[in-house]
């Protein structure tokens, strides 16, 4: 066959295949079971669940739900084959620090640009001596003695201009939320949602840009089992956590339908 015949031949393979096929992306949807809080509260098992459920029709996306009570001797393993995290667990900024291998795992994972995302007593620690390690993490932590927490209803405004925003509008509702929260200083980190309480403004949601070039996202709210009901709440998790595996996110945002039986708790 002529050379020119093989060569035409193999352009026409070229154009009709892909350019090139999305690789998956490895998330682990990381929960303990009960930590001493009443029911329907601190639910991080079954509200991880309902995450997951919102997150199946993102493409290209191998997600694992896991249970990490202590000891959890495969979890650095398993943090290290990981794209990204979502921790929802009990004080998250200790337990992510509480085991050297973890700790170092969890930081390999921020160094080769993995992203991170912390829900409520995830993002917390009671010692301020977890905060400054956590902050590389998750640019965000409800740290130390001095830390606020009210349980209050109240109108929350979400930051229109960032893409985690999409498709969530102003809306109302009773949860428990941390403020007055650590930042890192470094990158950019944005607020997605602020509240008033105390009589301040404060951020509940952050999007931050970590200067290795990954992302992190935090939401200090979902207490309450219940609000998870909520579409604007399901939106903006699922968001957050698209959002720091560099996915694209629709402009009306995702779509997050769940049924009674996905919402049921343990």
């Amino acid at each position: 066959m002529p050379l020119r015949t093989i060569t035409g031949f193999a352009a026409i393979l070229c154009w009709a295949m892909p350019l090139s096929a999305e690789t998956p992306k490895t998330l682990l949807l990381i929960g303990q079971g009960p930590d001493g809080h009443p029911p329907r509260t601190h639910e991080y098992i079954v509200g991880l669940k309902v995450l997951r459920k919102c997150l199946e029709p993102v493409g290209s996306l191998n997600i694992s739900n896991v249970r990490a009570d202590e000891p959890w001797t495969e979890g650095p393993g398993l943090i290290a084959k990981a794209d990204g995290v979502v921790l929802f667990l009990s004080e998250g900024a200790k337990w992510a620090q509480a085991d050297p291998a973890r700790s170092e795992a969890l930081n390999r994972l921020v160094k080769r640009g993995g992203g991170v995302v912390g829900l409520h007593w995830g993002l917390g620690t009671k010692d301020a001596a977890n905060i400054a390690g956590f902050l590389k993490l998750a640019g965000g932590c409800h740290g130390g003695p001095d830390r606020k927490f009210g349980d209050v209803e109240v109108e929350i405004k979400p930051n229109a201009k960032h893409e985690i925003a999409a498709g969530v509008g102003p809306f109302k509702i009773r949860d428990e939320f941390y403020y007055r929260l650590k930042f890192a200083k470094m990158g950019k980190l944005e607020p997605v949602m602020r509240i008033e309480i105390d009589g301040h403004e404060e951020t509940i949601a952050w999007a931050w840009e970590r200067p290795d070039g990954g992302r992190s996202f935090g939401f200090t709210g979902l207490h309450y089992h219940e609000n998870w009901r909520r579409e604007e709440y399901r939106r903006l998790v699922a968001q957050g956590v698209v959002w720091t595996l560099k996915k694209p996110i629709p402009k009306d945002g995702l779509k997050v339908a769940v049924t009674d039986d996905d919402l049921k708790p343990n």
